[in-house]
């Protein structure tokens, strides 16, 4: 008899039989997607997957939906890469989900849009954040395939235009699952490295689903972050990456982004030559000038002698000199008159000079000069007049009429 066993044990038997599967751990479908929830508190996606003759439910937790640049819509092509396997608790067959791409131009071109809008809105774009090239690098960057074609158009140029320059390569997958991440990481790498002036992300030519890579958000960030100056040459000149917008300059072929990160040895040959011949040029016409100036200033000095030269200082100071005498008798002339001024002066205020009108000078016996009423009776006393003094005794000293007055008035 067969063993009975619960419905539990039926759907962990089926879920370790796919899981076991090596086939079923790594698949990649194609399908349409339909009645798409993205939950909002846990930030997973819930989907159904199907094609013209089945369906599956799929599930893309938040962990690997968060890496997606776009959010996927009812009607859209993918492809997705995951493994599948059994829900034990409601027994639902189901894929679980770890990387999607669009599938086909429509849905593609929906999921770049949308990157796009996001990406420009944070700002990733903006010329301002864009930083220009070196004029002269000495290592260059690439961030390619190491077998691409890319790479050796890159080393032609350079060899061609500018070999002072060194190639320091970060070989990567250009396409594939895994090139995304190869990528970024190349890049964070040589931009934390500091040993390139500038960063070249290359890729040749190649159909829009092999360039897609190039839209992840992933490099983006990369680009974005990287503080050496990075050229996106990505496919062709019609091919367009969200690279491109991030990067701080955007080439339209390897080729040219090599090109554009170097200069041109024999431009630069032909600017140095030009610039020593205008060096030279402008020697020549400053010792022309300087000749110039030296014949005229020989000329000038043959045509001087010691006579020429002093005759206009020597007319000058002949005439300072008449000046001086001029103004020297005036001021003599003025003090002079000033002096006999004085001294007429100094002789009318003279006291001697009373004398001679008559009348004397009272002096005591030591010689000083003593007013009337200082006197005392029988005080000796000389009178000095002009030519001649005479001694005096004092007999009385009578106060005048004046004098009583003005006691009466300070009385």
């Amino acid at each position: 008899m067969t063993d009975v066993i619960g419905v539990g044990a039926l759907n962990r038997y089926v879920k370790s039989v796919l899981d076991s599967d090596g086939f079923l751990s790594d698949l990649a479908l194609r399908g349409e997607v339909s009645g798409f929830v993205n939950h909002v508190k846990s930030g997973h996606w819930y989907f159904t997957l199907k094609d013209e003759k089945a369906s599956v439910k799929a599930v893309m937790f938040r962990q690997e939906a968060r890496r997606l640049g776009f959010v996927p819509q009812d009607g859209m092509r993918v492809i997705v890469r995951c493994r599948v396997s059994l829900y034990e608790a409601t027994g639902s067959f189901q894929v679980y989900v770890q990387d999607l791409f669009p599938d086909g131009l429509g849905a593609a071109q929906l999921a770049f849009d949308q990157l796009k809008a996001r990406l420009e809105q944070e700002g990733l774009f903006r010329p301002e954040h864009k930083k220009p090239l070196p004029a002269y690098p000495r290592c260059i960057g690439v961030v390619t395939s190491a077998t691409g074609a890319a790479l050796q158009d890159i080393r032609n140029v350079l060899g061609r235009r500018w070999p002072l320059a060194t190639l320091l390569l970060a070989g990567v997958n250009v396409q594939g699952l895994g090139a995304a991440g190869e990528i970024s990481s190349a890049i964070t790498t040589l931009d934390r490295s500091g040993l390139a002036d500038v960063i070249i992300v290359a890729r040749g030519g190649g159909s829009r689903e092999d360039l897609w890579v190039f839209n992840d958000e992933g490099i983006a960030r990369a680009a974005y972050g990287c503080k050496t100056p990075l050229i996106s040459a990505v496919g062709h000149e019609i091919d367009v990456s969200i690279l491109d917008y991030v990067a701080d300059l955007r080439a339209p072929t390897p080729s040219a982004a090599a090109e554009l990160a170097v200069p041109d040895r024999e431009a630069e040959r032909k600017k140095i030559c030009t610039t020593l011949s205008n060096i030279h040029e402008y020697m020549h016409s400053r010792l022309n000038l300087c000749y110039n100036e030296l014949a005229a200033a020989r000329n000038v000095a043959g045509q001087l002698n010691g006579e020429t030269l002093c005759r206009p200082k020597r007319d000058k100071l002949l005439e300072l000199c008449a000046e001086l005498r001029k103004t020297q008798s005036r001021l003599l002339t003025e003090k002079r008159r000033e002096l006999v001024s004085a001294c007429a002066l100094a002789h009318s205020l003279s006291p001697y000079a009373v004398l001679g009108r008559g009348y004397a000078i009272l002096r005591d016996e030591a010689g000083a000069c003593v007013p009337v009423a200082a006197l005392r009776p029988d005080q000796i006393i000389r009178l000095q007049g002009q030519g001649a003094s005479a001694l005096c005794r004092v007999e009385q000293v009578i106060p005048t009429q004046e004098d009583t007055n003005e006691k009466s008035q300070k009385l």
